[in-house]
């Protein structure tokens, strides 16, 4: 064998159903056996979804996963190799990837490096393996490794490649997505596969996962550190490419730099690397696979489909139909429907409309539009009486106070009881239209606008939300969101004349602030040393330290931003840290 073919089986799992895991496992094993792959790999921790989190405290769950991975085995013939995440137990319970062969489950690998960091929490759940391994199909040897391995220079893959020259790395990864993550990722691997002077294979994990979204994108790199095949973003699909391993050995041969390297290393090294020979049968001469490179989805367009895919699997695995909306005229509403129409489609979208004592004509005219636009059905149910009866019934305590936001966080509070009695009556998911900026900022009603079970851009700036609606109606190549959508100043029309702007600076100006302090941890004084005003540095890391409570009590949604407020940011709510108030 001069050649390796190699499938990667980019699937969408679900956490805790591992049977059905295991069908769609067993459908690309048959898959791979029909298109004659020599190997085929699946994500981390495929047989169980990813991540299980404390269902790994359960040792029924854990139990249950082997016994599955154990009949998995029985579909792999001698003529293939798969690669499957699962969980194991020997003492402990690791991160693992079994290796199945000829009906059995022939080596186990388990993952050296455990990331404990943003959203990930492994040393909570897993002990750490302390070994590499390879696998000798005949005289091809393939490394194994599972997501955070490979981000090292050094490590298992190093020890695969260097000691035992393994040609071939199989990374299986469950790597959640943010946005410019998969340019920043294929460097990464590049500069591994050049390094090593070995292809490496890389399948990962997609679909949504509560707040998580895993995009896909699996690859392969060729030794020279060049994508030689890639898997499409946030769809299942199936990855097979024909590996020229006589490339690989010429050019180890004229790399100084790997003799030198071989001979500087200890006798120690070789008890930290597992081989498992196997006796693989040979197929008969296959023609070449055409190998098949995806292109990149443009910044935009990728965080777009990182929402769709992150609100429809958020339902569709929680076994929900159908979704509801409050649509207010405004872009963010606007946004969130036109996206939970792409998850759902139009006919399990609802949009309400809401007019209120202070709601403008165009706004309903613009909810209208959309609406129609989107072929959604939709509701108008004013609220002008409920508000009236709240306070005539208020009057008695609040006497001859004045208006203030008090009565206007009480509009929002009856839009939130209208949507969530909609809810109960015909079981639609709520779902929140707030973004990052105004939560950031706590410029939000508790048990109002932010009432529902599904909040689809809480993760997503104000600015970077115009930029999806104009996405929107550029890729339906018509007008979906009214233009005046666009240009009309933004506001929650909760008393006369307001604006956003009335509390909060102008977004372009706000969402750079709030990067630099909610995303970069940078202070305030070094955020005014960039030239930001003080006084408003100062007011924005107010609103933010303030708001912590309120953003604790937020319903989830994806993560897109390199760094979203929950697993991501934990602060305590009770905090006298303030930067804000100190000259520094």
């Amino acid at each position: 064998m001069n050649t390796l073919r190699i499938g990667l089986a980019q699937i969408n799992t679900i956490v805790g159903d591992i049977e059905g895991n295991a069908k769609k496992i067993v459908d690309k094993i048959e898959l791979a056996k029909q298109m004659g792959a020599d190997i085929v790999a699946f994500p981390e921790l495929a047989l169980t979804g990813y991540p299980p989190e404390d269902l790994l405290f359960k040792p029924h769950f854990v139990a249950r996963n082997k016994q599955v991975l154990n009949e998995l085995a029985r579909y792999v013939s001698k003529s293939l190799v798969a690669v499957v995440g699962f969980v194991d137990q020997d003492s402990d319970i690791y991160n693992a990837a079994a290796i199945l062969h000829d009906g059995k489950v022939v080596a186990i690998y388990h993952k050296n490096y455990l990331p404990n960091y943003g959203v990930f929490d492994e040393f909570r759940y897993f002990q750490r393996g302390d070994r590499a391994l390879v696998v000798m199909l005949n005289d091809i040897r393939v490394g194994i490794t599972i997501c955070e391995d490979i981000w090292y220079p050094g490590g298992p893959a190093r020890l695969e490649a260097l000691v035992c020259d393994a040609e071939v790395l199989v990374n299986i990864s469950s790597s959640p997505y943010h946005s410019g993550k998969l340019s920043w990722r294929e460097r990464m691997l590049s500069v591994r596969a050049n390094d090593n002077l070995a292809a490496v294979a890389y399948v990962n994990l997609v679909g949504g996962q509560d707040e998580l979204v895993f995009d896909g994108a699996s690859l392969i790199v060729n030794e020279q550190g060049e994508v030689v095949a890639r898997a499409k973003q946030f769809e299942e699909d199936f990855l097979i490419a024909d590996l020229d391993l006589n490339n690989i050995e010429r050019s180890r041969l004229r790399d100084p730099r790997r003799r030198q390297d071989k001979k500087a290393i200890g006798d120690e090294v070789f008890e930290r690397i597992e081989v498992v020979k196997l006796d693989f049968d040979k197929h008969e001469p296959k023609p070449f696979v055409e190998r098949r490179i995806e292109e990149h989805l443009d910044s935009v367009a990728e965080v777009y489909h990182a929402l769709v895919v992150g609100t429809r699997d958020y339902l569709v695995k929680n076994k929900i139909t159908d979704a509801v909306i409050g649509l207010s005229g405004g872009i963010d509403s606007s946004l969130v429907c036109c996206i939970a129409v792409d998850a759902l489609g139009p006919e399990h979208v609802t949009g309400v409309l809401m007019p209120g004592p202070y709601s403008s004509d165009h706004s309903l005219q613009d909810a209208r539009a959309l609406a129609e636009n989107l072929g959604i059905n939709y509701l108008i149910i004013p609220i002008d009486d409920v508000f009236q009866s709240f306070l005539n019934c208020l009057k008695p305590v609040f006497k001859d106070l004045p208006f203030d936001v008090t009565e206007e966080n009480l509009q929002a509070r009856i839009r939130g009881m209208i949507l969530m009695a909609l809810s109960n009556k015909f079981g639609w998911l709520v779902l929140t239209t707030g973004n990052k900026s105004e939560s950031s900022t706590g410029y939000c009603t508790l048990y109002g606008d932010t009432a529902g079970g599904f909040a689809v851009i809480k993760d997503v700036y104000k600015t970077l939300v115009y930029e999806l609606a104009e996405y929107v109606n550029r890729k339906a190549g018509k007008e979906i969101i009214p233009h005046r959508v666009f240009t009309k100043a933004p506001s929650a029309e909760l008393r006369p004349n307001q604006t956003d702007q009335d509390k909060l600076p102008p977004y372009p100006l706000l969402d750079s602030i709030l990067k630099a302090y909610v995303e970069e941890d940078r202070s305030v004084s070094e955020i005014i040393s960039m030239g930001y005003d003080e006084s408003t540095v100062r007011m924005v890391a107010w609103m933010v330290d303030s708001n912590e409570y309120k953003r604790r009590q937020l319903a989830p949604g994806p993560k897109v931003t390199h760094r979203a407020f929950g697993k991501d940011r934990r602060l305590p709510m009770t905090n006298r840290f303030r930067e804000w108030q100190s000259k520094e």
